[in-house]
C-alpha cells in the first residue's frame, strides 16, 4: 500500500512538474509576445517622431531661407539707394569741379590782370621817378622817400573824408528817427520829481523839544536808535533833528514814530516802543495803498499781493536823488510809447519798463545788485523770461532782446533829463576830477576840461604830435575808456580839439 501511495505520489508530481513547465512556456511565449508587440510600438512611435522632426526642420529651413530672402532683398534695395546716391554726389561734384574751374579760370584771368597793372604801375613809377631825379634833381632814394610822403599825406586825407563821410551817412537816419520817437515820448509824458536823500528831517515846536528826545542820560534817543535802527542827529540847527538811516523804509518809520512823539510830548522807553510798533503798522497800509494804487494807475491785474506790497515799497527808495517808483511809471510810459512806435507789443514793454527797477524795492535787506535781485523776484512771481530779462538787460552794454533795448533807452531818458537826478557836491567834483584824469592819460594831450556837470568833456591836443586821423581815433579811444572804467549816468560828450595858430609881427 505504501509503495502504491509513493508510486501514485511521484507520478503526481510528475505530472505537476510537466504541467508547471507547460505553464511557464506558455507564459514565457506570451511575455515575448508582449516585449515584441512593445517593441514595435516604440519603434513605430519613434519612426513618427522622425517623421514630425523632419517636417519641422524643412519648415524652419523654409522660413530661414524666406527670411534670408528678405534681408536679401532689403540689402538690395539699401545699396540701389546708396547707389543712387553716389551718382548723385558724383554728379554734382562733377558740377562743382566744374564750377572750380570755371572760378580758378577767373581768378587766374584776374591775378594775369593785376600782373599786368602792376607793370604798368611800376612802369609809372619809374617814368616818375625820373621825371622827380630830371626836374628836382634828386636822387632815387630821394625821390622814393618825396613820393613816400606826397602818397601818404594824400592816403591819410581821402581816409579822413571817408570815414567822416561813412560816419555822417551811416548815422543820420538813424539818429533822426530816434530823435522823432525820443522826443514824442517826451512831450508825451512829464511827471513832478521829488529828491529824497539818506536823511530826513522831522521839525520841532521849540528846542526844549531836543532835551525830552534825548531824555535822562540819553536813554530816549538810544531807544529810538535801538528799535529803529536809525540814527538821530541833534546838532546845533535850530528846531530840526535829522534823522540818518540806509533804509528808506526804516527812516520813514522812525520819522512817523518821532511826529508822533513830538505831538505827545510824553517822550518815555514805552511810548516810543508804542508809537514806533504803531508806525510801522502805518507804514505797512501805506505801501500796501501805494502799490494798489499805482497797480491800478498802470492797468495792471492779477499781480500777487507780495508782488504788490513790494511795489508800495518803491515809495520810499530813492536812486540819483530820483524817486524809484516815479522813476518806474516814467520808465513804463516811455517804454511803451517807444514800443509803439517801433510796432513791439506795447504792454509787455510797459510792464518790463516798471519792473526794471524792482530789485531796488529790497536790496537793502537781500545780497546780491538790484538786477539780479529783481530778476530773481520777476521769475518768483512767473513774469515771462522777456520781462524778467529786462530787470538784467537794461544794466548791459548790448541787450539781447528788443523789450529790453527799448527799456534801457527809457531808462536813460528818464535818468538823462534835466532835474531828474542830482548827486552831492562832492560826488560832482570827483566826477569830474576823474573824467579829466581819464583823458589826460593818453599822449599829445595840451589841455582837459570837463564842462556842464561832467555830461561833456573838451580835449585839447597837441597839433604837431596828433593828426586829424589820430584825432579821430583819441576821441574813440576816450570814450570807449570812460564807458570801461567810470560810472555814470547819461551820455557823456567827448570832444577832441586840433588847432594851429601861426603869429606873426609887421614891423
Amino acid at each position: 500500500m505504501s509503495i502504491v501511495n509513493l508510486i501514485l505520489a511521484l507520478f503526481g508530481l510528475m505530472l505537476g512538474a510537466l504541467i508547471g513547465y507547460i505553464l511557464r512556456k506558455k507564459v514565457a511565449i506570451t511575455q515575448a509576445d508582449s516585449v515584441e508587440a512593445k517593441a514595435q510600438k516604440i519603434i513605430d512611435e519613434t519612426k513618427n517622431k522622425q517623421q514630425e522632426m523632419l517636417l519641422r526642420a524643412k519648415e524652419k529651413a523654409l522660413q530661414m531661407i524666406d527670411a534670408s530672402k528678405h534681408e536679401d532683398e532689403l540689402r538690395r534695395k539699401d545699396l540701389r539707394l546708396i547707389q543712387q546716391r553716389l551718382e548723385k554726389r558724383e554728379t554734382m561734384f562733377d558740377q562743382k569741379l566744374l564750377d572750380l574751374q570755371d572760378k580758378q579760370q577767373k581768378i587766374q584771368e584776374r591775378v594775369d590782370k593785376v600782373n599786368q597793372i602792376k607793370l604798368e604801375i611800376e612802369g609809372l613809377r619809374d617814368q616818375e621817378i625820373q621825371k622827380l631825379q630830371t626836374i628836382a634833381n634828386l636822387s632815387k632814394e630821394e625821390a622814393k622817400e618825396e613820393l613816400f610822403k606826397k602818397v601818404e599825406i594824400q592816403i591819410k586825407d581821402d581816409l579822413m573824408g571817408r570815414i567822416l563821410k561813412m560816419e555822417h551817412e551811416s548815422t543820420e537816419v538813424y539818429e533822426q528817427k530816434a530823435r522823432e520817437i525820443i522826443l514824442d515820448s517826451i512831450q508825451r509824458y512829464a511827471a513832478s520829481q521829488t529828491a529824497e536823500t539818506t536823511t530826513t528831517t522831522v521839525d520841532l515846536p521849540n528846542d526844549e523839544m531836543k532835551g525830552r528826545i534825548i531824555g535822562k542820560e540819553g536813554r530816549n534817543i538810544k531807544t529810538i536808535e535801538k528799535i529803529t535802527g536809525c540814527e538821530l542827529i541833534i546838532d546845533d540847527t535850530p528846531s530840526v533833528i535829522t534823522v540818518s538811516g540806509f533804509s528808506p523804509i526804516r527812516r520813514q518809520v522812525a520819522t512817523l514814530a518821532l511826529k508822533k512823539l513830538i505831538a505827545d510830548g510824553r517822550i518815555q522807553p514805552a511810548r516810543i516802543e508804542d508809537y514806533v510798533a504803531a508806525a510801522k503798522v502805518e507804514l505797512s497800509a501805506d505801501i500796501r495803498k501805494t502799490g494798489d494804487a499805482t497797480v491800478y494807475q498802470l492797468g495792471f491785474t492779477g499781480l500777487d499781493p507780495k508782488l504788490v506790497q513790494i511795489i508800495g515799497r518803491l515809495k520810499f527808495r530813492t536812486s540819483f536823488g530820483q524817486n524809484v517808483l516815479n522813476h518806474s511809471l516814467e520808465v513804463a510810459y516811455l517804454s511803451a510809447m517807444i514800443a509803439e512806435e517801433l510796432g513791439a507789443d506795447a504792454v509787455m514793454a510797459k510792464k518790463a519798463g516798471f519792473f526794471h527797477d524792482i530789485g531796488k524795492a529790497i536790496d537793502h535787506e537781500t545780497q546780491g545788485s538790484h538786477p539780479e535781485i529783481g530778476h530773481q523776484i520777476l521769475k518768483k512771481f512767473n513774469f515771462d523770461e522777456e520781462i524778467a530779462y529786462a530787470a538784467l538787460g537794461h544794466h548791459e552794454d548790448k541787450p539781447k532782446t528788443l523789450i529790453a533795448s527799448i527799456v534801457k533807452a527809457a531808462d536813460a531818458i528818464s535818468g538823462s533829463r534835466l532835474g531828474a537826478r542830482r548827486d552831492t557836491y562832492e560826488q560832482y567834483v570827483q566826477r569830474l576830477e576823474e573824467l579829466e584824469n581819464t583823458a589826460n592819460a593818453f599822449p599829445g594831450i595840451e589841455k582837459v576840461y570837463a564842462i556842464q556837470a561832467g555830461r561833456e568833456v573838451r580835449v585839447f591836443v597837441k597839433p604837431e604830435e596828433i593828426d586829424d586821423v589820430a584825432a579821430y581815433k583819441m576821441a574813440r579811444d576816450i570814450a570807449l575808456k570812460i564807458e570801461a572804467e567810470l560810472q555814470h549816468p547819461g551820455e557823456i560828450k567827448v570832444t577832441v580839439i586840433r588847432e594851429k595858430r601861426i603869429i606873426e609881427y609887421a614891423k
